[in-house]
């Protein structure tokens, strides 16, 4: 796990607003973060710039979506995965097969959260990366702080399948199954965001 001071400050006030130690009541000023954080207000001004290209903060508040939001939101991360998954289908290497598998052999039940949640973004990251596309690409990156926030609730809770279905997928690819592959992604992000809805629901 990393310690507090590993983390960068976007990491650290990220965190914070998953945690609920930033209140979604209180408003969202430099003044107040650079205090919170005993940093000057240029880098707090970076990391809400950022935060809010997440939707994370939104009019100086924390963005708190509706549960219609957050399907939208992860509409728009299938569409992106799965052309993405189409893609890899013609331009991975067999290194990059190999690699993608890498990301699959991991035990959920005897490893620590950071070492999973590290190793499901690779996963997610090494697909996307497969479209070389820098438009694509970023606006995947928008969607890494809610990205960030259902993956910690799934493997928090551990979801029961999650790397088995990180390793089906990997074996449609090898085969070249790649109608059977996208299905499969598809499903194993619905599957998350139903995971992550029905805790999140506790929190709003």
């Amino acid at each position: 796990m990393h310690s507090n001071e590993d983390l960068t400050l976007y990491q650290k006030i990220r965190n914070d607003i998953i945690s609920g130690k930033l209140k979604q009541s209180e408003k969202i000023t430099e003044t107040k973060l650079a205090k919170q954080y005993n940093v000057s207000r240029t880098p707090i001004r970076e990391v809400i710039k950022k935060l809010e290209l997440e939707y994370f903060i939104k009019d100086s508040y924390i963005f708190i979506p509706t549960i219609e939001e957050y399907r939208n939101i992860f509409e728009m991360r299938i569409l992106l995965e799965t052309y993405a998954l189409k893609k890899a289908a013609i331009v991975y290497t067999e290194a990059d097969l190999e690699e993608l598998k890498s990301y699959t052999q991991l035990d959920i039940n005897n490893e620590d959260d950071e070492k999973i949640l590290v190793t499901n973004d690779k996963f997610h990251q090494k697909i996307m990366g497969a479209t070389s596309n820098p438009f694509i690409l970023e606006t995947y990156q928008k969607l890494e702080s809610f990205i960030y926030l259902f993956s910690k609730t799934v493997i928090n809770k551990r979801r029961p399948g999650l790397i088995e279905e990180h390793a089906e997928i990997v074996d449609e690819l090898y085969n070249r199954n790649i109608d059977k592959a996208v299905i499969l992604l598809e499903s194993h992000l619905k599957k998350d965001l139903e995971f992550s809805l029905y805790y999140l629901s506790f929190r709003n």
